[in-house]
């Protein structure tokens, strides 16, 4: 039995393989992203196949010759998977497993293999589970076929579960996902009530946003650590690693400024070329914090040669999920293992490194200039019965002079225009 055990998580093998339709120009990188996304599984990438065509097979995706030719390599470089750079239909997967003898899967399930390796709290796992099962309800006989290929690994979900789920029928499966989508209404409820909330409190937002990788959460920390959102304990610091999708849940961290400013920082998921259509929809919820954020941070990878392609990616996708319009500041990271002077401040772009934590004073000198845009300088004449007035402004508004009058409290400040207006019977001067 322990053989058996060891057969199933033997290191999975795969043959990469692409359609390049029509001559796209960020062919090659798909792939290359496809291969660590791949990586990011756990899976060792022995061999690549690719084909240029101006439509694809509807059959077997690939030509029937690039099945044959596919085959002889798989068989060749021993190895014990396909996996192919596009979402395959039902019966494109049922015919390339019977052909091919093998396990097949497509860029999809890989995707959704990760996220729900990396779901951590109830509502990421609810959104990959109802993504998952939503890729799943029309594929049904080939998966099931491909489990009886192999048991295990990528593309398969844990053993016993994964098998369970498979043998539901459509009926269940549907009824799986209603039940679903009921749970996450209610969490989705919660997250517009705490957003709701914030608008209230009048906190502009800020979103950080970027091909996953990027630095996000690097960056996040690094604001954290220095504004002491995290009380120098590090409770409040959201989880960071260098790997694909290492933050899936949508944090958000009030940054409190030396001046008494204060802004919401968010970090999302990170983006991908060829997001599945099943995950931007199961994470539209999460992904509603960008869209009502005041200004994106777009957190962009400058070691990687191919970072045009990454800021086009991520254009995309938010363009996709409908977020357009939006003030952007360019945040060019890890500019100290591309060798590029930092840090560095070119009207909406800054060039750092969140790392070594150098150039977050100049990102912050940024974002302020975006999102501080209503605050009014003023003098303020409190009278000693309205002490309370005076201690919401000493938390609330940068106080520059406090002068004790006969009339009262003389404040030189700046203060939030809502502040102003609430206030203005007090007001003696305005600049």
């Amino acid at each position: 039995m322990k053989q058996l055990e060891q057969l199933d998580i033997l290191e999975q093998r795969a043959v990469l393989v692409g359609v390049n339709l029509n001559q796209q120009q960020d062919f090659d990188y798909s792939m290359e992203e496809l291969g660590n996304l791949a990586e990011a599984c756990g899976v060792e990438v022995v061999g690549q196949l690719t084909q240029n065509m101006e439509r694809v097979n509807k059959s077997h995706y690939i030509g029937t010759g690039k099945v044959e030719e596919l085959s002889g390599l798989y068989k060749g470089l021993e190895a014990n998977l396909v996996i192919f750079n596009d979402e395959l239909s039902p019966s494109q997967l049922r015919n390339l497993e019977s052909d091919l003898e093998c396990k097949v899967i497509d860029r999809t399930i890989l995707i959704l293999d990760i996220f729900e390796k990396r779901a951590k709290t109830r509502e990421a796992q609810l959104q990959v589970e109802v993504a998952q099962l939503q890729y799943m309800l029309p594929r049904l006989v080939g998966l099931r076929e491909s489990l009886g290929r192999q048991g295990g690994g990528v593309g398969t979900k844990n053993r016993g579960a994964g098998e369970t789920r498979l043998e539901l029928d459509r009926r269940r499966i549907e009824e799986k996902i209603t039940a679903l989508n009921k749970e996450l209404e209610s969490l989705v409820f919660q997250r517009q009530t705490q957003r709701k909330q914030r608008k209230k409190n009048a906190l502009p937002v800020v979103s950080l946003v970027g091909y996953t990788n990027a630095g996000k959460s690097t960056i996040m920390n690094a604001m954290i650590e220095k504004f002491g959102a995290a009380g120098g304990s590090g409770e409040k610091t959201v989880f960071e690693k260098d790997m694909l999708f290492a933050t899936l849940e949508t944090s958000v961290r009030n940054i409190q400024l030396e001046d008494n400013k204060s802004f919401l920082l968010t970090d999302t998921v990170g983006f991908v070329s060829k997001l599945p259509h099943h995950l931007v929809k199961a994470f539209r919820s999460t992904l509603e914090e960008v869209a009502e954020a005041d200004l994106l941070i777009h957190v962009v990878d400058y070691a990687n040669e191919k970072y045009g392609q990454l800021i086009q990616i991520t254009e995309n996708t938010l363009k996709d999920i409908g977020v357009t319009d939006i003030p952007t500041v360019f945040a060019y990271n890890k500019c100290d293992l591309a060798g590029h002077p930092i840090p560095k401040v070119q009207e909406n772009s800054i060039y750092l490194a969140a790392k070594p934590r150098i150039g977050i004073d100049e990102l912050v000198s940024l974002i302020r200039g975006s999102i501080f845009t209503d605050y009014v300088q003023c003098e303020m004449l409190i009278p000693y019965d309205r002490g309370q007035v005076v201690s919401y402004l000493n938390e609330h508004a940068n106080i520059k002079s406090t002068e004790y009058e006969n009339d009262g409290t003389r404040l030189a400040l700046e203060c939030r225009e809502m502040d102003y207006d609430k206030y203005r019977e007090y007001v003696i001067e305005s600049k």
